[in-house]
């Protein structure tokens, strides 16, 4: 029996959508705080950064240095937000769940998922 190409292109492109949803969806960590803790304090609207869509919402987040980044995962695979020069990392945060960071020193910090690195976004902090 011969299978019509439509059909064959559909069922492959079927088992990479499911492969691909598979990455990283076995990690139940919840995610911490950065190293030496998260900070304290309640964190204002300004203060979140959504996981969604494997997008970081919004791709530019402004904070006052030393404030509490509460990082929320609207995803259903696990990610991180994790600065390139390591001055935060939220570690693993499960899909539905919230992880939270300090915002460093004054400057800009680019960071990325580690688990999906082709997700990145910047935080513009502002001296406290």
């Amino acid at each position: 029996m011969r299978i019509p190409r439509t059909i064959l292109k559909f069922m492959l492109a079927a088992l990479a959508a499911l492969a691909w949803s598979a990455c990283g969806s076995d990690d139940a960590g919840s995610g911490g705080g950065s190293p030496g803790g998260s900070g304290g304090g309640s964190p204002s609207p300004g203060q979140t950064l959504m996981i969604k869509n494997f997008n970081f919402q919004p791709s530019t987040l402004e904070v006052p240095a030393g404030a509490t980044v509460m990082v929320k995962n609207e995803d259903r695979d696990a990610h991180t937000a994790t600065a390139d020069d390591r001055s935060f990392d939220t570690g693993n945060i499960a899909g539905g769940a919230t992880g939270s960071f300090t915002a460093p020193r004054a400057g800009e910090v680019r960071y990325t998922c580690t688990i999906h690195p082709y997700m990145r976004g910047v935080i513009r902090v502002a001296a406290g």
